[in-house]
């Protein structure tokens, strides 16, 4: 399925789920930084939109509805926030009350258990890179130990998380550095994980030197 396809029916699903101001925030919210986060930053990553809800509602410390650009909640647990900065919007127009309750309100949902993470629509727009690899990083720690019903081992687990805060195809030798480990082993893990269809092996004139992550389902976070 095509990212605008996919796109077209998870607003739809979400559209048609609420009503009142609920569906008035997310037809008036979700706009042209937040579709550019999905198309540049989700998309390429799990080619999934699943367990991610737009303009979700919250509340502060005092019970005020607050909404979230994007929410993460899988299913086994977690939760994280995701907001889509604009200058204009979140730091120049801001004042000094609304700037200390920004800061406030996620330091609350930082202590009821939310994980907070900010881009800003500039990079979503030039360097998505840059997002994508910030995004792997923050979800490493909570990858799943199984895909696809197939286990997945202690230490092949940690190859994952190296590679995605790696952001680009991993290399035997990159294992044998971070984890000390012969390259015989090192070369196991990144095979064994190419069998389970989380990596893609590459070739080249010299055989397989470098394994690039395919994109994850959603349900294999935390």
């Amino acid at each position: 399925m095509e990212f605008e396809e996919a796109h077209g029916l998870f607003m739809d699903k979400h559209l048609t789920e609420r009503s009142g101001e609920r569906r008035g925030r997310l037809v008036r919210g979700h706009n042209y930084a937040e579709k550019l986060f999905l198309q540049n930053v989700w998309w390429p990553l799990f080619e999934s939109l699943d367990d991610l809800y737009p303009e979700y509602e919250v509340y502060d410390w005092n019970r005020k509805s607050q909404f979230l650009d994007f929410a993460f909640l899988p299913q086994s647990g977690g939760s994280l926030g995701i907001e889509c900065d604009g200058f204009q919007s979140h730091v120049k127009d801001m004042d000094r009350e609304r700037f200390n309750y920004a800061v406030n309100r996620d330091t609350f949902l930082t202590g009821m258990g939310w994980k907070m993470i900010h881009f800003s629509v500039d990079d979503l727009q030039h360097r998505p890179e840059v997002c994508r690899m910030l995004l792997q990083l923050v979800l490493a720690p909570h990858l799943a130990r199984k895909s696809a019903g197939v286990d997945i081992l202690s230490e092949e687990k940690e190859v994952l998380r190296l590679a995605w805060r790696l952001g680009r195809a991993i290399r035997p030798k990159d294992v044998t550095a971070h984890f000390s480990i012969n390259f015989r082993t090192a070369r196991r893990l990144l095979q064994s994980l190419s069998e389970k269809g989380l990596l893609k092996p590459i070739v080249g004139r010299r055989g397989v030197r470098h394994y690039e992550l395919r994109p994850m389902h959603p349900e294999q976070i935390w």
